[in-house]
């Protein structure tokens, strides 16, 4: 497999990567591990890490996965279309409420990110792609996004009544999340994601929401638009870059996309140009009290 890591950024606790799998395959690679806690944002396309035989989770532009110093793990790329992707590698000490000793209080391998946080993943690897990046902005802006990454985790880790069952969902559910980040675009149906489940249509939509926090409807628009934020940020056509998320018109993505983020795909565009940080702070903020998708 062909993986690129590029240093970006890096303090005493705390470092910054580009991570790009390029020439890779479906197949399970050979065994990591990591002297570093890392936190990997995908930017763009797919990941599993693979944490114990037919036990993985999956890594795209709406997760945040964990990866625990010193545990082994192995990478494969569905479809082969690799990622790209953040890496915020960091000591515990630079997060030890978020970072128990005991294994119920580490943080779960993967999170569904808020929308904050994708938003400012991508603003913060806007940042560093310019010559002009103040690092104390950049510094406190990726301990932000590790707080919330790490925060997501916890949620996601199951308390010890729903362990069992947690178990027995997690499996078919990053099947259905694996297809869909696979190809985003496509018109999916609830008929077809829950025979890639194996589960009943509304047995899937049932355990979805009630895991992920989100319905299956929700959760495929997150993808397509995290997917796109990009895309959006680098300057390619929006119509195009509509085209290519699924949607069936520009202004049906913008519409999305604006209910997700707070912002339309232009006006994020111009702020990021205009390199004013308070305004880009108030995009990445404003969201909070952002309509729920329908």
């Amino acid at each position: 497999m062909g993986i690129i890591r590029q240093s970006l950024f890096k303090t005493e606790n705390l470092q910054i990567w580009l991570v790009e799998a390029l020439n890779v395959s479906d197949k399970c690679g050979d065994v990591e591990r990591q002297d570093q806690n890392s936190i990997v944002l995908p930017l763009s396309g797919i990941f599993l890490k693979h944490d114990a035989p037919r036990h993985y989770v999956v890594g795209t532009p709406s997760h945040a996965v964990f990866i625990a110093a010193n545990a082994s793990y192995k990478l494969s790329f569905p479809g082969a279309i690799g990622d790209r992707a953040l890496a915020l590698r960091f000591d515990d000490a630079i997060a030890p409420e978020h970072l128990g000793r005991s294994k119920e209080k580490r943080p779960a391998s993967s999170g569904l990110l808020p929308v904050q946080a994708m938003l400012l993943r991508n603003l913060l690897h806007a940042r560093l792609k310019t010559d002009k990046t103040d690092r104390f902005e950049i510094e406190t802006r990726a301990i932000d996004l590790l707080d919330m990454s790490l925060e997501t985790m916890h949620r996601h880790t199951p308390g010890q009544r729903r362990a069992a069952a947690q178990v027995r969902w997690s499996r078919s559910l990053e099947r259905v999340k694996e297809a869909v980040a696979v190809n985003p675009a496509n018109k999916w149906s609830i008929d077809t994601l829950a025979h890639i489940a194996g589960l009943s249509p509304f047995y899937l939509c049932r355990v979805f929401k009630r895991v992920t926090g989100a319905t299956i409807y929700e959760y495929v628009l997150r993808e397509r638009l995290a997917a796109s934020l990009d895309s959006v940020l680098d300057g390619e056509d929006l119509a195009s870059v509509a085209f290519d998320s699924g949607f069936a018109s520009h202004s049906h993505f913008t519409a999305h996309f604006h209910r997700l983020f707070g912002s339309t795909p232009a006006a994020l565009r111009r702020q990021l140009k205009m390199n004013k940080a308070t305004e880009l702070r108030k995009i990445v903020t404003a969201q909070r009290n952002h309509q729920p998708l329908d």
